[in-house]
């Protein structure tokens, strides 16, 4: 009897290529990331000052402010966004979210009260994005506007070009007004 090799059904998650190296990272990140750890601190440290001025300060209710800041930190911790050819991902606190930008289904802003920008590519992922990253991270963007390109030339893009019209024009207005600033021509 011989071995049997079997291979991976086409567009199976076995069968896909090694992750694409990211090249594009958003540049705001650490600073947003120290502002995060700050406001944390910051909440643990009044908390643990106004429980001790009062007199009232015990361990539990040092480790209860401790959970507090750190649940805190949790909520206001930003989501680390970086792109390669044909991949975008979100990494958050609890997961990563990977999109193939190539492979764009749909692309459409969230309703709420903060803009997202919600890319879902063929597999069925999806990842939501505050368009601001993009925004301030030109080379970024470009990135990702160029793969989209490329999954409306496919017709994979069913819906989203206006959003992703949007977006471009927002990044175009904000590079142009950076760019007039630097030269001294605002």
């Amino acid at each position: 009897m011989g071995r049997r090799i079997t291979r991976p059904a086409q567009g199976s998650k076995a069968a896909r290529a090694p992750r694409p190296l990211m090249i594009a990272h958003d540049a705001r990140w650490p600073g947003e990331a120290r502002s995060a750890v700050r406001c944390s601190l910051a909440l643990l440290t009044l908390l643990l000052v106004i429980d001790t001025g009062a007199g009232t300060l015990t361990g539990l209710r040092a480790g209860l402010w401790l959970g507090l800041a750190v649940l805190l930190l949790v909520v206001v911790w930003p989501t680390r966004v970086s792109a390669g050819r044909g991949c975008l991902a979100a990494r958050g606190v609890l997961r990563t979210r990977e999109v193939h930008t190539d492979r764009l289904v749909s692309v459409r802003w969230s309703d709420g009260v903060a803009q997202r920008l919600v890319l879902r590519d063929a597999d069925g992922n999806r990842a939501e994005i505050d368009p601001r990253v993009f925004v301030a991270n030109p080379p970024l963007w470009r990135l990702v506007d160029a793969d989209a390109r490329t999954s409306m030339a496919r017709g994979t893009l069913c819906c989203g070009e206006t959003a992703l019209r949007q977006v471009s024009a927002r990044v175009d207005r904000e590079t142009a007004r950076t760019v007039f600033k630097v030269s001294g021509l605002d």
